[in-house]
């Protein structure tokens, strides 16, 4: 009876490994490297786009708790040459 408890434990062993295997080497391929970098860029733009967001709300309790109004158009500044 033990043995075929250790040889179900090996068993499940060789297969989450075998799984485990083939992951990781479809993951080191040119496929696996652009699905890789491109989950890196879509957070990055993300966190960006939070920071963004973040920064726009806070400006607006700022000006809100000290009473300035933002102009409706912001002036353009020339750029220099």
């Amino acid at each position: 009876m033990k043995r075929f408890v250790w040889m179900g434990i090996g068993v499940a062993i060789g297969v989450i490994a075998f799984r485990k295997f083939t992951e990781a080497q479809s993951n080191l391929g040119p496929e696996g490297l652009n699905r890789a970098v491109g989950r890196l860029a879509d957070g990055l733009y993300d966190f960006a786009d939070a920071v963004r967001s973040g920064m726009r709300e806070r400006e607006a309790d700022l000006r809100t708790a000290l009473g300035v109004e933002s102009p409706a158009v912001s002036p353009q500044v020339p750029a220099r040459h």
